[in-house]
């Protein structure tokens, strides 16, 4: 902020009176908005075009009253009816301040992953100028702005791509190629909100990435609960699903024996055998994705019984490289035989954090290790990426290769609920 009152100074005639006050406060807004944008695209993928209206409103009524509330309850803890009052003030003062944001989210704009690169690159030129590096250093600003150029153009030249998003408890998985996308489940939702609008669409988003087709396993909320948001988002997407929707009359169906091409890759539906009206987690809709050499194995929740009638009817499809592990884990799912079965390299769960149901089994991780398969999942590794080369693959998570910070590691989690 020194080198913005620095670089862009106002004029002496607004440094006195009430006038002066206002310009000068709307000044200082600018530049924090300016100056921090970049680091607002990095953190939270988009800017807010209303925040200086929001931080006048906001940052009075936090600094002056919420923040003096708090101190005061802290100070009068041993007095009960005291504290009390003050933490009561300082809750009727957030919902105050934030009583007019709520409408204010009309102006946040979402920005892609190159908008990173150009974010700072606004930070270097004004660098640049402001110093004179441009006469001084020709050579090594051009090779800067030459790199800087390479970077919002580099790509990692998979074939195609798998991302298992973490969002809880739940299944959303987004199989991308070229730009397109096809996501397996919609994660879930409550009240007001969902998965869907809180991660799957913010990271669709920020990747650029259109989706076109969804495709539901079972008829579960934790599986469903996206589906309406993600269509309002990409209203041509088609819907498939093993049960009818009333709110998708023209869903595709989800049955046995379907069979489809799409980016070059081969879609196959091993399960259920027909359509169902009210679908549960043992007529989840199983479907192999391939490209002729490597496979991926979409299982939804699928548990015991269907697993047994899934070997009976497929079992010379069901060898994968890669297997979406059923039911998040549970002991009902994964059972000795399929996992024979399907004799996949790696397998890939998503489980929450803490969750109430204490998945992943232990008892199932156990016997995925003991038939060599590399386990992971969402609750210790976050977001879980599959990349699929021509001559191999690798799969990356969020918190260890992803963005690997040393906090991750300081602080994280290396085992499981059990």
């Amino acid at each position: 902020m020194i080198c913005w009152f620095y670089w862009v100074p106002f004029a002496p005639c607004f440094r006195t009176g009430w006038q002066g006050l206002v310009i000068r406060g709307l000044h200082l807004q600018l530049g924090m908005m300016l100056l921090l944008m970049p680091l607002q695209i990095v953190l939270f993928h988009g800017i807010s075009l209303l925040s200086i209206p929001a931080n006048l409103w906001a940052v009075p009524l936090v600094s002056l009253i919420t923040v003096p509330c708090v101190l005061l309850a802290l100070v009068f803890t041993l007095l009960p009816l005291v504290a009390g009052m003050f933490w009561s003030l300082a809750d009727l003062s957030l919902t105050a301040v934030l009583l007019p944001l709520s409408p204010m989210r009309i102006g946040w704009f979402y920005t892609g992953s190159a908008s990173v690169a150009i974010g700072f690159g606004g930070w270097l030129a004004m660098l640049i100028w402001r110093f004179s590096w441009w006469r001084n250093y020709s050579i090594g600003v051009m090779v800067l702005c030459v790199n800087l150029v390479l970077f919002t153009q580099r790509r990692d030249e998979y074939q195609w791509r798998v991302d298992m998003l973490d969002i809880g408890h739940g299944l959303a998985v987004v199989i991308e190629r070229e730009g397109k996308a096809i996501i397996f489940d919609t994660g879930n939702r409550w009240g007001t909100s969902s998965m869907a609008s809180k991660v799957i669409l913010p990271y669709l988003r920020w990747r650029g990435i259109t989706i076109e087709q969804i495709i539901l396993s079972h008829d579960h909320q934790d599986h469903t609960g996206g589906l309406a948001e993600i269509q309002a988002a990409f209203p041509m997407a088609t819907v498939r699903a093993p049960f009818p929707l009333k709110y998708a009359p023209n869903v595709l169906p989800c049955k046995q024996g379907l069979v489809w091409q799409w980016q070059g890759l081969n879609f196959e539906v091993l399960w259920p055998r027909e359509q169902i009206i009210n679908a549960q987690n043992d007529d989840s809709c199983v479907i192999r994705v391939g490209d002729g050499k490597y496979s991926l194995l979409l299982t939804g929740d699928l548990e015991m019984r269907g697993e047994k009638a899934l070997i009976k009817s497929s079992r010379a499809k069901l060898a994968s490289t890669l297997l979406q592990v059923p039911h998040h884990g549970s002991n009902t799912s994964s059972t000795p035989p399929f996992l024979r079965a399907v004799k996949p390299e790696l397998a890939f769960a998503s489980v929450a954090r803490y969750n109430q149901w204490h998945l992943p089994a232990r008892k199932v991780t156990q016997r995925y290790q003991k038939n060599n398969i590399i386990w992971r999942d969402t609750s210790v590794s976050g977001q879980l990426s599959v990349y699929f080369y021509s001559d191999g693959l690798k799969i990356n998570g969020y918190r260890e290769q992803l963005t690997p910070r040393w906090y991750h590691q300081q602080f994280g989690v290396g085992g499981h609920n059990e």
